[in-house]
């Protein structure tokens, strides 16, 4: 059953966040991918974060560009824990999404990663780190990354 959803505003968004994908695979994460429109389909976002908890889902990665609007739409149907991941896709190469996601009003907190791969990792490493505090295997998963990341300063 999966533990993270991950979130993209549009199918265009696949290969800026398979770098998430990756790390969750490599953690032996279990999630499950969608492609929600926030803009378009306001509805199915309110269905998806309503019933997130209910199908088992314990984290929300959500990705998107330009007004990124998705994470904070998101977040305020569910009561998870959010990691907002902006997107380059407009000429301001994801500050704009960056400040759509951080700026949440108070009560209803999305986690922001940085614009790009990094951010995109970092977003399945968060996640990992909410999920090991549960679950001994994703912890020590993530642990033993941790410890092969001394001397390496790539990833």
């Amino acid at each position: 059953m999966p533990l993270v959803a991950v979130v993209m505003g549009s199918k265009s968004d696949t290969e800026a966040m398979k770098p998430t994908l990756e790390v969750l695979d490599k953690l032996g994460i279990d999630y499950e991918v969608s492609v929600i429109s926030a803009h378009r389909h306001p509805e199915r976002a309110r269905e998806f974060g309503l019933s997130a908890r209910s199908r088992g889902i314990e984290v929300i990665i959500a990705a998107a560009g330009g007004a990124a609007h998705l994470p904070g739409v998101l977040a305020s149907w569910t009561s998870l824990p959010v990691i907002g991941v902006p997107l380059a896709t407009s000429e301001l190469k994801g500050a704009d999404a960056l400040y759509s996601i951080v700026q949440m009003p108070a009560g209803i907190p999305v986690a922001t990663v940085a614009i790009g791969t990094a951010g995109a990792k970092n977003a399945a490493y968060l996640a990992a780190e909410i999920l090991g505090l549960k679950y001994d295997s994703i912890r020590e998963a993530y642990e033993k990354y941790r410890s092969q990341l001394q001397g390496d300063s790539h990833d």
